[in-house]
């Protein structure tokens, strides 16, 4: 069983994780393996555990920090959404992001709820994290590469004050940005981190890229909590919530306090140190587990 103590340092841990892009499942697998949870690594890759359960609370938990940080993008895209569907037609900048955002999301949410249990009972194991961790590092890096190629293709995408024109991005090229997430459900491929790489193969720059990430990971994240709620209210929530609301909490904070980091961060910086981290963190990882 989970301990109020592990718990919070979970949360923590998933709250950060889930949006720098180092891989939040591969880390929740990682660090307990390294400081001697064995139970909690054990109860990770079970079919049925308290794990599932408190999965819930640090999903839901993270993404309402991103929904209360985007809180004005949030309400500019939902009022988009309605808008459009009212005309029938799409002409601002708010409900074309919406509906990208919607198509985006579509592959990973598929792929998740017939495959993400299944990945995760067999994947969520400390030598594959780190393995993947490391690929994770190879992927950031290539993206950086792409980012420093021909600036010219970048497109005018901005989420600020005033959103600005999105017709550069096609929804051809949403559903291609939305698809790498499914690439996250291995412990170790970091979600924002393969979204973001997405957003600089089409041209993005890494400011708009990262915000396009965490808005996109908002409905994915906030979806696989609520679509097993029941985890939490059954019997595998039994004997744990108060471990759930402490973690949760915890998450909620975390998550918060990283996005508006990263949300400066990029402006003016790349990936490539959480590249460089991924890479050195794996392979000491994968020379300590074997």
């Amino acid at each position: 069983m989970i301990t109020y103590f592990q718990a919070i340092v979970i949360g923590l841990i998933q709250g950060i994780t889930e949006l720098f892009p180092i891989s939040s499942l591969g880390h929740s697998v990682l660090l307990p393996s390294l400081f001697g949870w064995h139970s909690v690594v054990a109860a990770q890759s079970d079919t049925e555990s308290y794990f599932l359960a408190f999965l819930v609370g640090l999903h839901v938990a993270t993404a309402l920090a991103l929904l209360v940080f985007y809180r004005k993008q949030w309400a500019r895209i939902i009022k988009g959404f309605f808008s459009s569907l009212g005309s029938r037609t799409i002409k601002t900048a708010d409900q074309r992001l919406a509906w990208l955002l919607i198509i985006a999301t579509i592959p990973a949410g598929l792929i998740g709820v017939i495959f993400e249990h299944k990945l995760r009972v067999i994947f969520a194991k400390p030598l594959y994290a780190a393995i993947f961790l490391v690929i994770n590092g190879v992927i950031l890096l290539v993206g950086e590469r792409m980012r420093n190629r021909d600036k010219s293709k970048r497109g005018d995408f901005s989420l600020g004050a005033t959103t600005t024109n999105l017709a550069s991005l096609s929804f051809k090229e949403a559903v291609i940005i939305g698809t790498s997430q499914i690439l996250a459900f291995f412990a170790g491929i970091s979600r924002s981190g393969i979204t973001m790489v997405g957003g600089l193969w089409r041209g993005l720059d890494n400011e708009d890229a990262a915000r396009f990430s965490f808005l996109l990971a908002t409905p994915i994240i906030l979806a696989a909590g609520v679509y097993k709620l029941h985890d939490l209210v059954g019997p595998n929530g039994t004997g744990v919530r108060g471990q759930i609301l402490a973690g949760s909490l915890a998450a909620g904070l975390a998550a918060y306090v990283a996005v508006r980091f990263l949300d400066r961060f990029f402006r003016n910086n790349s990936l490539k140190p959480f590249a460089i981290y991924c890479l050195v963190f794996g392979t000491i990882m994968i020379a300590v587990i074997h």
